[in-house]
């Protein structure tokens, strides 16, 4: 018996994205599978933000397509990634800080309950399924009413996640989640991930920290000045390979070359003047000697 295997939840097939003369990236094939954390790597510069934001659909593809499982869709806005369970957090969170954590956790989609003569937020209701939608991220809260704000660089993106998986997310794209956290924190934004993978998502998990990729990623996509080296496996790649791909394997060699170069020079420069020193202190001292000899006194 032959068994199917399901499309990816979504994929870009060659997709290049120019802005004017500029190619932000360029024929650029990736996917996601349903419980696979898919980590996107690149240094600064690399077109991880382009990407993300064609997957989004806050920009449309120059060439190339767009797959949700397994059908080529177009984007008109955000909001239609949103319809088809596509959700980003970026880096800022999106997120009010004065506000409590579950008016965020509901931010544009309040649940509201009749009060005559108006409809206003259901604070309870709010307050229960942050509290619940939290808890089965493994994520306890002392107060859903207290700002924000007061919580850590970890325990905000939480929220953040939470509230996607909450909204229907099927695919939860993560723009440098833990590029301000310390350790500790980028600790439990990665087991957040986990989480999220073991209930069934795709997670596509952007950084240029191979530190905080490697342990939580299945496969990795590595670019480099808006270019693909390809998608790998973790069995596939080591850590050190993955580095030196994201750099530029090359480049590195070339620098360290260059480096090596700039050691030598710095060393028969230090000999040259070690050299010349000794000369110039004997030279110096022989002057002395002379200028001794014409002042000495005669007999």
């Amino acid at each position: 018996m032959q068994t199917t295997t399901p499309a990816p939840l979504i994929a870009v097939e060659n997709v290049s994205r120019y802005f004017g003369q500029v190619v932000a990236i360029k024929d650029i094939t990736m996917s996601v599978n349903a419980g696979e954390v898919m980590c996107l790597l690149g240094d600064n510069g690399a077109g991880k933000s382009t990407l993300i934001k064609l997957l989004s659909g806050v920009y449309r593809p120059s060439e190339g397509r767009i797959l949700v499982d397994g059908t080529e869709v177009r984007f008109a806005s955000p909001r239609d990634a949103l319809t088809m369970g596509i959700a980003t957090v970026y880096q800022d969170l999106a997120m009010i800080p004065l506000m409590s954590i579950a008016r965020n956790f509901f931010l544009g989609s309040e649940p509201t309950k009749w009060v005559p003569p108006f409809r206003r937020f259901d604070v309870k209701r709010a307050d229960r399924i942050t509290r619940e939608e939290l808890a089965k991220m493994g994520i306890q809260v002392r107060d859903t009413s207290q700002p924000v704000g007061t919580l850590s660089g970890g325990e905000r993106q939480s929220v953040a996640i939470a509230r996607a998986v909450y909204f229907g997310a099927r695919v939860l794209i993560l723009d440098e989640p833990t590029a301000a956290l310390g350790v500790k924190e980028a600790g439990v934004v990665l087991r957040y991930i986990a989480q999220a993978r073991a209930r069934g998502l795709g997670v596509i998990f952007i950084t240029h920290n191979v530190h905080h990729a490697y342990p939580i990623g299945d496969r990795f996509t590595l670019l480099n000045r808006g270019r693909s080296y390809g998608t790998f496996a973790k069995s596939e790649v080591t850590r050190e390979e993955v580095v030196s791909m994201m750099a530029g394997g090359e480049e590195l060699e070339a620098l360290g070359h260059e480096l090596e170069e700039m050691a030598r020079q710095d060393r028969d420069n230090a000999a040259a003047l070690a050299t010349a020193g000794r000369e110039f202190t004997a030279e110096a001292r022989d002057i002395e000697r002379d200028a001794e000899d014409r002042t000495e006194p005669t007999a």
